[in-house]
């Protein structure tokens, strides 16, 4: 089954020149915002707008739901790094400049993985429009320069090692083809998924197809020399709205354990939700109990 994930991804937006994709539901027949709150909802690394595919038509019953397809992934343009930085400030950007000039309106984000240290990065930069973040296995940073002088030297020597390999665009290519294919992202995400009939023929073509575009390969060696930039703490302690976190029990990538001894020391978090037999990505693989959690945000 082939899936065209700009089916998703339907409308586009032009930001800084460039062309961003997103999806919007629960506007009036004529494309105009009803009088519903606004959710914004962010995908993680590798991701796009599809990957919320179980959650936009159900959330809209509530609200005004836009998904949006980070810069560098999905039907997004994919500039190459010279053009533009792929950090947490660049894609906090966007997202606060989508809420100011496409919503319209003060705004929920929601973010997975990477999309929720987006969330965070965003509502800092606009502060006035942001109500709410919603973290839902938020990406710790592990491998961030501050987490990195944790570890043990011989540890921070090999990610180094790997990150000076990966910079060199020839062997990242050669990387990138082995795991851009149906069968590698089938195995990589068996291991981020508890619920393995989440992992349909659909949601490998959601993954797979945009990073056939000629920059991926570019936007991946960016990110995973990807060291700077702050940590989920650094913007906790300056966060100017509340959170409220999200996390499956099992994520294999992201440990729960460390998650909540993290986070619940800030006094912004007001929730921190165990969702029972979930991985990495609770939103697809039990859509229904983060549904009903997003519903309440909204009085349903």
């Amino acid at each position: 089954m082939v899936v065209e994930y700009r089916k998703f991804a339907d409308r586009f937006w032009i930001w800084r020149g460039y062309e961003i994709g997103y999806c919007a539901e629960g506007l009036d027949s004529q494309g105009v915002a009803q009088d519903k709150p606004a959710m914004v909802l962010i995908h993680g690394f590798g991701a796009s707008v599809g990957h919320w595919r179980k959650n936009v038509p159900v959330l809209a019953q509530r609200f005004r739901v836009y998904a949006i397809d980070l810069i560098g992934f999905g039907s997004s343009a994919q500039p190459k790094p010279s053009e533009l930085a792929y950090t947490f400030e660049t894609w906090g950007q966007q997202v606060a400049d989508f809420v100011r000039e496409v919503v319209g309106d003060r705004a929920i984000l929601v973010g997975n993985s990477i999309g929720a240290v987006v969330a965070m990065q965003a509502a800092v930069y606009a502060p006035k429009l942001i109500t709410k973040t919603v973290l839902i296995n938020c990406s710790l940073r592990l491998l961030q320069e501050q987490n990195q002088l944790a570890m043990p030297w011989f540890k921070r020597i090999g990610v180094k090692a790997v990150q000076n390999i990966l910079g060199v665009r020839a062997i990242a290519k050669l990387f990138f083809d082995q795991v851009r294919n149906p069968q590698s992202v089938r195995q990589i995400l068996s291991q981020a998924y508890i619920q393995k009939e989440a992992i349909t023929d659909e949601l490998i073509e959601i993954l797979v197809q945009p990073a056939q575009n000629p920059n991926a390969v570019d936007v991946f060696m960016a990110f995973v020399r990807y060291s700077q930039g702050p940590r989920p703490e650094d913007l906790l302690a300056i966060l100017p709205c509340e959170a409220i976190v999200l996390w499956g029990d099992r994520d294999p990538w992201e440990p729960i354990k460390l998650g909540r001894e993290s986070f619940t020391r800030f006094a912004c978090v007001k929730e921190f939700i165990d969702l029972p037999n979930a991985g990495h990505c609770p939103q697809d693989e039990v859509p229904e109990l983060v549904n009903d959690i997003l519903l309440r945000l909204g009085g349903l």
